[in-house]
């Protein structure tokens, strides 16, 4: 397929992928609430790109599952609900777990240190949050993000690191969206990664997996379920 590389085009192409870059984070991170509607004309804006570029990329986030396409009426953003956490959350479970076992038979010394490090840097944040110093909860998030994809970064499958980073930044929505912090428990939780890590022992790391992320889940489900969020219609 023939491609247009004239600098006219090299621009459109940057100020488009630039856009869709903050509009994608601006869902994930809840600036864009659940079932907010966006209309292109206010959007581009905000935005800084033309309504063909924008109809676009909501067509692209729609396909991501982070928006709907509603026809003439536009696009809104894509509502939540307890049934959909779980969804994402058994398949965070599903491909994290397999990506411990992978990462903890090959990870080699540079990986040791970047479980390490990702660890530092989230246990450091969790102990000024348990003393109520005050973060902001998308540095804290981005943090614990860093650390479970450091757990998996050995595991030697480039689709297999696409598809989680793709499913965890649906998860982190609804963390964003129910603001949830366990505190000691989750950052204990942690810890027992670190160490299984170290120790090479994925059986262990599975089940502390299960416990972390069913635990988060449980309590995450009970906000969305007392709060205003828009939510999905019962299926």
């Amino acid at each position: 397929m023939p491609t247009d590389l004239s600098p006219e085009s090299a621009d459109s192409a940057s100020v488009g992928e630039a856009a869709y870059r903050r509009i994608r984070s601006d869902i994930v991170l809840g600036r864009l609430t659940p079932g907010r509607r966006l209309p292109l004309e206010r959007m581009k804006e905000a935005y800084g790109a033309s309504v063909s570029t924008l109809r676009e990329l909501f067509n692209r986030l729609a396909t991501e599952g982070l928006l709907v396409a509603e026809g003439s009426r536009g696009f809104q953003v894509t509502a939540v609900s307890s049934a959909n956490l779980r969804d994402v959350a058994s398949m965070r479970l599903l491909l994290e777990s397999h990506g411990l076992k992978e990462s903890f038979l090959r990870g080699d010394l540079e990986w040791e240190g970047r479980v390490v490090s990702a660890h530092h840097k989230l246990a450091t944040m969790e102990k000024k949050m348990a003393v109520n110093d005050p973060y902001p909860a998308e540095t804290w998030r981005q943090y614990d993000w860093a650390f479970h994809l450091a757990l998996i970064s050995a595991c030697a499958s480039d689709l297999l690191l696409q598809t989680y980073t793709s499913i965890c930044d649906k998860y982190l929505r609804y963390q964003m969206i129910a603001a949830i912090f366990r505190g000691q428990e989750a950052a204990d939780e942690h810890r027992v990664l670190l160490e299984c890590a170290l120790a090479r022992d994925w059986q262990r790391a599975q089940q502390t997996l299960t416990t972390h992320v069913e635990e988060c889940v449980t309590q995450m489900a009970s906000v969305l379920d007392a709060s205003g969020v828009p939510l999905e219609a019962a299926r």
